[in-house]
């Protein structure tokens, strides 16, 4: 599994550094760009594109790291600690297809996405530097083009989603769960805003029953670019407590020519699937392959 994952992210950052290979810059790249929303930016079907940052952090510290992971299903919590570290490394990687273009009076295109996140105790070798932990994120995104107006911002996309995410582990470690997501995105000059929503499907054996409480029911991206520097926030809420969720903060700045850096801080909870429940502050430096 070590050998797969590290081979997948290889092949894709090959393969879509290619895409950007010409642009030496720290850059947001439009709304429209990225979905394809006008004739002078559509590239057919089939067609391997990024979808979210793609980047690998060489050193990620944590202030509490989750040695024994729980669930309000017994069933789901382990009986005893693992002495992880507080510093691993951490990769994230994230790709899109168009699966289906023009669809529904020629308005809506249909995409197929993929996310992974992998946590690495790669130095700890007292537990033999396994993988922590990792997150698959398969989605089905059906995605329309929109014109309206919020707050000085243009809303550019308007979509919903089938959105699948596990860890692929065994008893107890086992979590996933899968939701119906609703998006919009907007953009002004720098700036660029998306929204994400969403409403969890039942599930036959509830492995995280309160993860919507701590992980939250929502999302949000504000991502805010200059030359040579973008920065971005992802936080969520459950829109129920005023103490959980989640806040990230991103800084992807040039270091030189297509090398880019990546600063990274994170405070609350729900850092990867297994983490729903349980806070942590982190923070991780890194490199930058595909931002926003």
């Amino acid at each position: 599994m070590r050998n797969l994952n590290v081979l997948i992210f290889l092949i894709l950052s090959i393969q879509l550094r290619a895409q950007t290979i010409s642009d030496q810059s720290v850059r947001i790249k439009s709304i429209s760009e990225r979905w394809e929303l006008a004739d002078s930016t559509r590239r057919g079907t089939f067609l391997l594109t990024s979808y979210k940052p793609f980047y690998f952090s060489l050193g990620r510290w944590s202030s509490n790291p989750n040695n024994q992971p729980h669930s309000e299903n017994p069933a789901y919590s382990v009986p005893s600690p693992t002495n992880y570290n507080n510093y691993e490394a951490r990769f994230h990687i994230s790709f899109k297809v168009k699966l289906l273009q023009s669809i529904f009076w020629g308005k809506g295109d249909l995409w197929a996405g993929y996310t992974q996140k992998a946590h690495w105790q790669i130095y700890n070798t007292g537990v033999s530097r396994p993988f922590r932990e990792l997150n698959y994120e398969p989605e089905l995104l059906l995605n329309f083009p929109v014109h309206y107006q919020f707050m000085g911002f243009e809303g550019r996309t308007l979509g919903v989603a089938f959105n699948h995410q596990s860890n692929g582990r065994e008893l107890p470690h086992s979590r996933s769960w899968n939701r119906i997501m609703f998006h919009t995105s907007m953009e002004r000059k720098n700036w660029q805003v998306t929204l994400r929503p969403w409403i969890r499907l039942k599930d036959a054996d509830d492995e995280n029953p309160l993860i919507m409480d701590y992980l939250g029911r929502g999302e949000i991206t504000v991502v805010y670019g200059r030359p040579r520097h973008q920065f971005y926030l992802v936080g969520t809420h459950p829109f129920n407590s005023l103490n959980k969720g989640s806040a990230q903060v991103n800084w992807v700045f040039q270091i030189h020519g297509h090398l880019k850096g990546h600063l990274q801080m994170s405070a609350g909870y729900g850092e990867t699937l297994i983490d729903y429940n349980h806070a942590q502050n982190t923070i991780g430096l890194g490199i930058s392959f595909i931002d926003w």
